[in-house]
């Protein structure tokens, strides 16, 4: 799996540049690739006869569009069609998560921090949504609710340590760099939002995308 590293790190690094110099050519360059890796990575590491690996990879699909969608974020009917990307997306890594995931202690701490959590990030947003209220309070809803599934995944003692860790620990990331997005498409434009954003959610994506030949 190593060779996948090395061939992200080089297209993170020019999404980055492409980025800064607000190339869309650049990231239209970079970017999908770097979003096929981490599909790349889910299909070529060995599978057991479950629900999770089909339903993590067709998440991992999704995001794929989604990314691509997200390359034009100034326009408000690619960025909504990249929302419902994400959005779908992540039902289905819920769907994945659940069907392995044991609630306990760790689930309801989790979920009510995370609760709290979206719950400041939907006030600070709400005067800079507009029309786009609806749709976002939706993704916030399912992206917490993939969070308080991911720590059900991580409760599961039954699980490997590694992909459970990996699961929990994507997952996180996943919902950090999405407030990055945020920030980006309806507070203040900065490139700070990308460089921090962008290295999380493919960190997180490829946590993910590595937890499908551990479970």
């Amino acid at each position: 799996m190593i060779y996948i590293i090395f061939a992200a790190v080089p297209l993170l690094a020019g999404l980055l540049y492409a980025s800064r110099q607000e190339s869309i050519i650049g990231e239209l360059l970079t970017k999908p690739l770097l979003s096929v890796l981490f599909i790349v990575t889910a299909v070529i590491q060995p599978h057991t006869d479950t629900p999770y690996y089909p339903l993590v990879l067709t998440g991992l699909i999704l995001c794929l569009i989604g990314d691509v969608c997200l390359i034009f974020i100034l326009s408000r009917k690619v960025f909504t069609a990249g929302l419902g990307a994400f959005l779908a997306g992540h039902i289905m890594y819920v769907a994945a998560f659940v069907t392995l995931g044991v609630t306990g202690p760790l689930v309801w701490t989790a979920g009510l921090i995370c609760l709290g959590l979206s719950a400041c990030v939907f006030l600070w947003l709400r005067p800079h949504l507009g029309d786009m209220r609806i749709p976002v309070t939706a993704y916030i809803v399912i992206i917490t609710a993939m969070v308080i599934c991911a720590a059900a995944f991580m409760n599961n003692p039954g699980l490997d340590p590694k992909a459970r860790a990996l699961v929990f620990g994507g997952a996180l990331l996943f919902y950090v760099s999405d407030i990055f997005v945020a920030r980006q498409r309806f507070v203040t434009k900065a490139f700070v939002n990308r460089s921090a954003g962008l290295p999380l959610y493919y960190a997180g994506q490829f946590m993910i995308a590595f937890s499908t030949g551990l479970v």
